[in-house]
């Protein structure tokens, strides 16, 4: 290994650290944030709601977002009770995690674009800042893409939830921990790595062509400069 394939090394685990601390505890803030919006006093009482990581940081979850790309916080509870639809309600407070994903790599998509356009060169400070921006882009969007899969406990379980029969989405759920034991084993060695980078370059070229008004106004003011 060469000093820069060390350096980009160094530098994805390091990205990986700041949206560990980021990320995860927005993502599951979210969560709170919607379940209490939806009248579910529940995550506020259990003291979820906010931004502290260390109310939300789980080891494993955050071990497999540190070598694998995709991780989990502490689940946050909710009394479906307290929704007046629950399955639409849990579908929502769902979707709100992932969501909150989604906005993160979007804004750091923005703020990769300025930063790479007014970079000098590839030494210059302001690239190695693009460069951050972008890995946080990436893992946000692995991050979206991972929960969405529709298996228990990910929130892709609770949104898909909401279309199923019900006698089969709660036979699905009694096997939810077993379910992400099978999750993390076909983690570790990658074999779901295939289908996850598809979706999440999909995912990444669609936030390209959102932020093509980035690009208009970033070459606008440089043909004026």
């Amino acid at each position: 290994m060469n000093n820069n394939e060390l350096f980009y090394t160094i530098l994805k685990f390091s990205v990986k650290i700041i949206v560990l601390f980021t990320a995860l505890p927005v993502h599951e803030c979210a969560h709170a944030f919607a379940a209490d919006k939806l009248g579910d006093p529940t995550p506020r009482n259990q003291g979820r709601l906010t931004l502290n990581p260390f109310a939300h940081l789980t080891l494993w979850g955050s071990i497999m977002l540190i070598l694998a790309g995709f991780g989990w916080g502490k689940p946050v509870q909710v009394d479906p009770n307290n929704f007046k639809h629950i399955r639409r309600d849990n579908a929502i407070v769902a979707l709100a995690g992932p969501l909150s994903n989604l906005i993160m790599a979007y804004i750091s998509m923005i703020i990769y674009k300025i930063l790479l356009f007014n970079s000098m060169k590839e030494t210059d400070i302001t690239y190695y800042a693009a460069i951050i921006f972008y890995l946080a882009m990436i893992v946000n969007i692995s991050l979206a893409v991972f929960n969405f899969l529709p298996i228990p406990p990910l929130d892709g379980s609770k949104i898909f939830g909401a279309i199923l029969p019900e006698n089969i989405y709660f036979g699905i759920m009694r096997y939810e921990q077993y379910i992400i034991v099978a999750v993390i084993v076909l983690l570790y060695p990658g074999l779901l790595d295939v289908p996850l980078s598809v979706a999440r370059t999909a995912v990444t070229n669609v936030f390209d062509f959102l932020t093509r008004w980035v690009d208009l106004i970033l070459l606008g003011t440089g043909a004026g400069a």
